[in-house]
């Protein structure tokens, strides 16, 4: 399949990736190009940019969830129909899994995907040095694919003397450099950035910045680079697990307003894929779940920053509670995991009332208890009523701990001893810290949808 595509990579994170990649996205757009983005890696927060600009859902994009043939099929689907994807690289370009490989890195990425890469580099404070820097990159795999170069924070009065430094004694093509814009800076906050919403003006920001990359970058030639990669290879799906479908449709609530907002757009597709209905609800704003519900997805966010006016909505809390009592099936991770407790400090200190489904509460720790790639084994077999579904990749980051965090399933962490008990598993519901992606184990997708539709006819016996 022909998919022009690029990937933009760094250093290290703090190089100025999501910033300019949402700049090029928005001159891509201004030039009336269909564009499809991706973020390398779990991070929920960078797609929501992404989206802000092109109009559509980012996608992710991690070799550690799912195969390399996987891998490919999620960008050459998610690539229909465009004029070029661009994705966004995450941490340093060979950072990986352990901190000693490259697996799931950028630079895997690039690999699994033939993707031609865009290497930015933070310029500031260095001129000659920038060639010592981009050699060691360029060199440290024997076909590092990285074929162009962004200087980003440069002074234009030093970039023509540096790109003919760089393309002289290295044979690599500088693509434009990036000023200082104070104006355009992208805030960070306690999970990585802060979500699009709360930039003020973002939409004037990003169009600003594309007008500035309009002339200080060689647009025409990162069209050219993108339109040279070759075509993507085995984007067909080869395992049977992902063409389930259920025999009849289910309605399924999923939690989605400020305090539950991380979401991969991919376990939508799959579910939907599997036959289920998606309803999208607020445990902030309303007052009741929807009509003749058959599970309910509880995914991440903030809650910690929404603990008052969850509280607040005892309607919801009782709602979620009760039908969670009735049996209705739930998969709840991290966010959804936090809001289920008896009672979650928020950010200023104080204890709020959740739903009450798992006794004890949840408390901030001054720094990040757990984060980083899992794999997630079932110890106990009450998965959904000991439906095994094998190995699960999954992903930890959070600031928050439990007095409960559950002992159903045990987490291993890749390339280390290092591992600890984890998850609420029941009949009908798993409910933990760790984030899921649905393409990395189908089986997981499938068991809660047959726990749906086994819910949705002991429910209609009784209407």
């Amino acid at each position: 399949m022909e998919t022009p595509r690029i990937l933009l990579a760094a250093g290290a994170s703090g190089s100025g990736k999501t910033l300019i990649t949402c700049g090029i996205l928005q001159a891509l757009v201004n030039r009336g190009k269909k564009v499809a983005s991706f973020k390398c890696g779990p991070d929920y927060i960078d797609p929501m940019f992404h989206s802000r600009v092109i109009g559509t859902k980012s996608r992710n994009l991690d070799t550690f969830f799912t195969s390399p043939e996987t891998t490919r099929y999620l960008l050459a689907k998610n690539s229909e129909d465009c004029d070029i994807s661009v994705i966004e690289g995450v941490m340093g370009y060979y950072d990986g899994v352990g901190g000693i490989t490259d697996q799931a890195s950028a630079y895997d990425l690039a690999s699994v995907t033939d993707t031609p890469v865009i290497f930015i580099v933070n310029s500031k404070g260095m001129s000659a040095s920038l060639a010592a820097c981009v050699k060691g990159f360029l060199e440290y795999k024997k076909n590092s694919r990285i074929q162009g170069v962004i200087l980003n924070q440069m002074s234009p009065m030093l970039y023509p003397r540096m790109k003919t430094l760089l393309e002289e004694e290295l044979g690599i093509r500088v693509l434009g450099y990036v000023p200082k814009v104070d104006d355009c800076v992208i805030e960070s906050r306690h999970l990585g950035l802060v979500l699009p919403d709360e930039i003020p003006e973002l939409r004037e920001r990003l169009i600003k910045l594309a007008e500035i990359l309009e002339k200080t970058l060689d647009m025409e030639g990162i069209l050219s680079l993108a339109a040279s990669a070759g075509s993507l290879a085995e984007t067909k799906l080869k395992d049977s697990a992902f063409f389930w479908k259920l025999p009849e449709k289910v309605r399924i609530g999923v939690a989605d307003d400020e305090a539950f907002c991380f979401f991969y757009q991919d376990n939508f597709r799959l579910l939907k894929e599997m036959g289920a209905e998606l309803l999208p609800f607020s445990p902030i704003h309303d007052k009741a779940l929807p009509e003749n519900l058959d599970g309910i997805l509880l995914y991440g966010g903030y809650p910690e920053l929404n603990g008052k006016v969850l509280e607040e909505n005892r309607e919801m809390r009782t709602g979620v509670r009760l039908a969670l009592q009735k049996g209705m099936p739930c998969m709840a991770e991290c966010g959804g995991f936090m809001y289920l407790h008896e009672e979650m400090e928020d950010m200023d200190g104080r204890l709020c009332k959740m739903a009450g489904v798992i006794p004890g509460k949840v408390y901030r720790t001054p720094k990040l208890t757990r984060f980083g790639y899992i794999t997630l084994e079932e110890t106990t077999g009450r998965f959904l009523k000991g439906q095994c579904t094998g190995p699960i990749p999954a992903h930890e980051f959070h600031y928050f701990e439990s007095e409960n965090c559950g002992t159903d399933f045990h987490a291993s962490k890749p390339m280390s001893k290092r591992g600890w008990e984890c998850i609420h598993s029941t009949e009908r519901m798993m409910a933990g810290f760790p984030h899921l992606y649905y393409y990395g184990n189908p089986g997981v997708a499938q068991a809660f949808l047959e726990k749906c539709l086994e819910y949705q006819k002991e429910r209609k016996k009784e209407e």
